[in-house]
């Protein structure tokens, strides 16, 4: 199209509903620092990070980003782009050390502070209750493959939502489940670095517990105005071929990625094909009478975490190399029961993670919750891109592949909410540059860039541009920064 054209071609433009949350996300590892500060003791994510080989350089959450001590800034920061939404975790070990027993008053000031700041700004805060940071403790006492786990989880649900529960209205029980048991207890890439197949579905049903109880001991001491839901990573599995081969493959991940989560929690039961592929490894019997019902509690909401879809096929027995998952290398799977399941590389371009950028999956993934759980609202609670950001010579941070991300990915939830689902709302992953897992502080996902040697913020031109989306509701050109 010639440049003529362009100028008079009229262009429809991508409008969102004037209720439509524009938030960000972060969680209390990756920013807050101040990790021996009032009372907070370790958390797996302390002691996988301080373990030598386990994170990139060695890095750690020990300061982040600093939030702890510069929420106000931050805080001022949202206000100024616009940003109506704020999702954050609370750190269970610095609310309950141990992860047993009463709350440390100090700990939950910092929240209560927090929520203040946000809601005298005019920023609405959603709470996520479980980030991935276990109090270690919990850990030695088995973590999540032990059930008392997910007893202990709701207690701690209680004791913050009796804190908070008057003035934070959207609460999340967990965030990407998936993470938490096959991540942390099959590959050992996450903490706390366990490589288990059987601890890892074993932690994934306990996790299951945790979200149902933490449900009801949230119900139970709070307004029956707030909302609870959970955050699901689920994944958009594609077969590489029709062939039945390939199909199978595909549902046995679609199975290990979605269904171990979304079926009890939503239906009630775990999927059939997931307890046949997986009963070499497991009886299940840990599944006890009344847990499913405990765990199948009416939900709020639905949050759904994007980043990349998944293509798979049967595993081609001649082949032998690393899995192309995009989760991490290790020679432990976190796909227990998959052996003969192979992961290819999704064509297209991709992020600074290796991650295919494709926003027809984040579309297809709305439509199959809107299937899967109609009449319950959905919120994108991550969606997010990492770049090898630089601050330019006026001190600048350009950075149109982000931009370009979200405005074909929030066009993606545009075109859903015309297709009929009800999505309520989208948090960018993530506000600000932060430690980012296992990849250290080498993987840049904010939208505002921080100095690690300072620790000072510069909103990128994605924030930029997002401020403009979230103060109109219609998404800009990319080159409209």
């Amino acid at each position: 199209m010639s440049e003529s054209a362009q100028q008079v071609t009229p262009v429809t433009p991508v409008t969102f509903p004037p209720s439509f949350l524009w938030g960000a996300a972060t969680s209390a590892y990756q920013i807050e620092g101040a990790v021996r500060e009032d009372g907070r003791t370790p958390s797996i994510w302390d002691t996988f990070s301080h373990t030598p080989g386990k994170t990139a350089g060695g890095e750690t959450g020990d300061i982040a980003v600093d939030h702890y001590h510069r929420y106000r800034e931050d805080v001022a920061l949202m206000a100024e782009l616009g940003l109506n939404a704020y999702r954050f975790s609370v750190s269970w070990p610095r609310v309950q050390p141990t992860g047993r027993g009463p709350a440390v008053q100090v700990g939950l000031d910092f929240y209560r502070r927090l929520v203040d700041e946000l809601l005298a700004h005019g920023i609405k805060p959603a709470v996520t209750l479980y980030h991935w940071d276990l109090p270690q403790e919990l850990e030695d006492a088995g973590g999540w493959p032990e059930r008392d786990t997910a007893l202990r989880f709701a207690e701690y649900a209680q004791i913050v939502g009796e804190a908070l529960g008057d003035r934070v209205e959207q609460w999340i029980t967990l965030n990407e489940p998936w993470c938490s048991a096959f991540l942390g207890y099959g590959s050992g890439v996450h903490a706390p670095g366990r490589t288990d197949p059987q601890a890892s579905l074993r932690a994934a049903h306990h996790l299951n517990l945790a979200h149902g109880l933490g449900t009801q001991a949230l119900r139970s001491v709070m307004p029956a105005r707030n909302t609870v839901a959970v955050s699901l990573n689920s994944s958009v599995v594609r077969p590489v071929s029709q062939d039945p081969a390939d199909l199978v493959a595909a549902r046995r991940i679609d199975d290990l990625a979605n269904g171990v989560f979304h079926g009890p929690m939503l239906h009630g039961a775990y999927p059939a094909t997931l307890l046949e592929a997986t009963s070499s490894i497991t009886d299940w019997s840990y599944v006890l009478d009344g847990d499913l019902r405990s765990i199948n509690q009416p939900l709020d909401a639905l949050g759904l975490n994007y980043y990349t879809p998944a293509l798979v096929s049967a595993a081609d027995a001649a082949a032998d190399g690393p899995r192309a998952d995009g989760h991490g290398a290790s020679a432990f799977s976190p796909w227990p029961g998959a052996d003969d399941v192979m992961f290819h590389q999704t064509p297209g371009d991709r992020t600074e993670m290796g991650w295919t950028i494709d926003p027809t999956g984040l579309h297809e993934l709305i439509m199959r919750y809107t299937r899967e759980a109609p009449g319950l609202p959905l919120y994108i609670t991550e969606n997010g891109a990492a770049y090898d950001d630089k601050v330019d010579a006026d001190g600048r941070v350009h950075d149109p592949e982000r931009i370009a991300y979200l405005r074909c990915h929030l066009a993606a939830v545009r075109r859903a909410i015309t297709d009929g689902a009800d999505v309520r709302g989208y948090y960018l992953w993530s506000l600000m540059d932060n430690f980012e897992w296992a990849y250290g502080y080498g993987k840049r996902f904010g939208a505002v860039y921080v100095d690690y040697a300072t620790l000072a913020r510069t909103p990128k031109s994605s924030a930029l541009w997002y401020s403009k989306a979230a103060r109109s509701g219609e998404l800009a050109p990319v080159d409209a920064v």
